[in-house]
C-alpha cells in the first residue's frame, strides 16, 4: 500500500483517481479548496488546499506528517470561455497561469520534504495535449500556454528531483468527459484515472522528465 496525495478531488478526474486508488488498497490524501470531498473511506482523508494561495498550500503541507509516495497534481482551471485574442483580459490570463503553472510549483515545493521521506517519491503533473508545440494550436490560448509552461517546469524539475531519487512526469489525461472536457469528450473519467494510476505504479527514475499520456505512451512536447 502506497500513500498518494491527489489535488482537486471534488469532481472529475480527481474524484475518479481517488476511487481507483482506494479500490487498489492505497491510502489517499485528497485536497479541495474548502477541505470537503464527497468521499468517505477508512483510507481517505481530505485537507483544504487552494493551490493559488502560497500560504494555504504551505499550511496543507504542515498538516500532513507522513511521507508521500506519489503526488498527483491534478487541480487546475481552464479559464474564461471563450478565450479570444480580442476579448481575453490580461488579468484573466494571469489567473490561469497562477493556477496551472505557479500552483503546481507551490504544491511540489511544499510537499517535497514528504516525497523525500518516502525514499521512492513519484510525481505526476496533470497537463494536457493542448500544451504541445506540435499539432494544432487553435483556440484557448491561456489554457494552452499554461500547460506548455507546466511541461517545461516538469523538464526542469526532473533534473532537480533526480538527486533525491524522485521521478516526475507530465501527463496528458486524454479528452475526458468532465465539467472541463464537456459531455462530448472521448473517454470516461474512470478510464483516464485507471490509466494514470497504472502510469504512477510503473514510474521509475529512468523515466523521469517525460511527457506521457494516460495509456503509458510517451508524447511529443
Amino acid at each position: 500500500m502506497a500513500t498518494y496525495l491527489v489535488t482537486g478531488v471534488n469532481r472529475g478526474i480527481g474524484r475518479a483517481l481517488v476511487d481507483g486508488l482506494l479500490a487498489r488498497g492505497h491510502k489517499v490524501i485528497g485536497t479541495t479548496r474548502d477541505g470537503k470531498a464527497p468521499v468517505e473511506h477508512a483510507n481517505f482523508q481530505v485537507i483544504a488546499c487552494d493551490i493559488t494561495d502560497t500560504h494555504a498550500v504551505r499550511q496543507a503541507a504542515e498538516a500532513i506528517a507522513q511521507p508521500i509516495d506519489v503526488l498527483i497534481q491534478n487541480a487546475g482551471v481552464f479559464g474564461p470561455r471563450p478565450q479570444e485574442l480580442a476579448d481575453l483580459a490580461p488579468d484573466d490570463f494571469l489567473d490561469v497561469l497562477n493556477a496551472n503553472v505557479v500552483g503546481p510549483w507551490r504544491v511540489v515545493q511544499a510537499f517535497l520534504p514528504h516525497l523525500q521521506r518516502s525514499g521512492q517519491g513519484r510525481v505526476l503533473m496533470i497537463s494536457s495535449g493542448m500544451g504541445r508545440f506540435s499539432g494544432s494550436s487553435q483556440g484557448a490560448p491561456a489554457y494552452r500556454a499554461s500547460k506548455a509552461a507546466l511541461n517545461k517546469l516538469v523538464q526542469t524539475f526532473a533534473h532537480d528531483l533526480k538527486r533525491d531519487g524522485i521521478a516526475i512526469v507530465a501527463c496528458h489525461p486524454g479528452w475526458v468527459r468532465t465539467d472541463m472536457g464537456g459531455a462530448g469528450a472521448e473517454i470516461d473519467a474512470k478510464v483516464s484515472a485507471d490509466g494514470l494510476i497504472q502510469l504512477a505504479e510503473n514510474l521509475h527514475l529512468s523515466g523521469t522528465g517525460r511527457f506521457m499520456d494516460w495509456t503509458g505512451h510517451t508524447q511529443d512536447w
